[in-house]
């Protein structure tokens, strides 16, 4: 079954929520306009120049997908159309409130270099003034260059850290240390590990797999799982990667997991047979409601 095809389950079977105490948060969808002029996508700021959209995704139809399935609250992460113009994301958070948070890009690819002084500046602003919540730190485009841990980038983190900001973190399994680091030394800022880290399911744990594990010991560590990324079928629901959530779910605790993009609600909320019962609302919504701070 392809993801468009899973997509088309019925409403009525996306609906069944977990019940009105706890709220459903899908912690990441990208959000981007093609017809408006004040969001316009400028190819010299994309991090991803040569793969820019032919379709919108804006937070209209995120807003039409969460009715739907029965979804509260989303996470936008901004978009690489974008770049470092994080002026959609804003848009999105303050013109529907309490339905939107917001992870911004502006440091690294093609982005301002980490050793900008500017930047805890700049995320200051963008946390304060546009309304966001952190930040996405991808260096995962950079896989021969260490800069997530770079001591040039220790004042940014310190900024998250008195700001309370999130810092999901997009990497290759082999940077996986440098998180760590980070961590360890930036107790205060959240930081969520982007799709299960891209692990190669068919490879030792040492390649990868292992050090991602570890990280559990960091209290300020959370997994978002995005099953399809790891997965060498590319079949939904994903089987081949459930073994892994597994152990990710034993390790981390249920508090420390989240998901993301609609159709992985139905997976997650239907379809995983070793999630209790009682854990489900913190995976589906109470862990990230937590995380990116949503009210209520």
């Amino acid at each position: 079954m392809q993801r468009r095809e899973f997509l088309a389950v019925p409403a009525a079977l996306a609906a069944q929520s977990p019940g009105g105490r706890a709220p459903v948060v899908n912690a990441a969808e990208h959000a981007w306009v093609l017809h408006d002029p004040r969001y316009p996508i400028n190819p010299e700021l994309a991090t991803c120049p040569t793969n820019l959209p032919k379709y919108e995704y804006s937070a209209e139809f995120l807003l039409s997908q969460m009715s739907t399935y029965k979804v509260d609250h989303t996470v936008i992460s901004h978009v690489c159309y974008y770049g470092r113009d994080n002026r959609y994301a804003s848009y999105c958070v303050k013109t529907y409130p309490g339905k939107f948070a917001a992870i911004g890009l502006l440091v690294g690819h093609r982005l301002y270099s980490p050793a900008d002084k500017e930047n805890p500046g700049r995320l200051e602003r963008l946390i304060k003034d546009d309304g966001l919540i952190g930040l996405r730190l991808s260096p995962i485009y950079d896989r021969d260059v260490v800069w997530l841990n770079d001591p040039v980038c220790y004042p940014l983190w310190k900024k998250a850290e008195e700001l309370g900001g999130v810092f999901n973190i997009f990497l290759a399994p082999h940077q996986v240390g440098q998180v760590a680091h980070m961590a360890q030394r930036f107790p205060g800022v959240n930081v969520v590990i982007d799709h299960i880290a891209m692990i190669d399911i068919t490879a030792p744990d040492s390649a990868g797999f292992g050090p991602l594990l570890d990280l559990a010991k960091f209290p300020n560590v959370t997994i978002r799982t995005s099953v399809h990324n790891p997965s060498k079928t590319r079949e939904m629901p994903y089987r081949d990667v459930w073994p892994f959530l597994h152990r990710l779910y034993d390790r981390y605790g249920p508090k420390r997991l989240i998901w993301a993009n609609f159709y992985e609600y139905l997976i997650m909320k239907d379809m995983i047979p070793f999630f209790k019962p009682e854990d489900k609302e913190w995976i589906l919504g109470r862990t990230a409601h937590r995380i990116y701070r949503f009210p209520g």
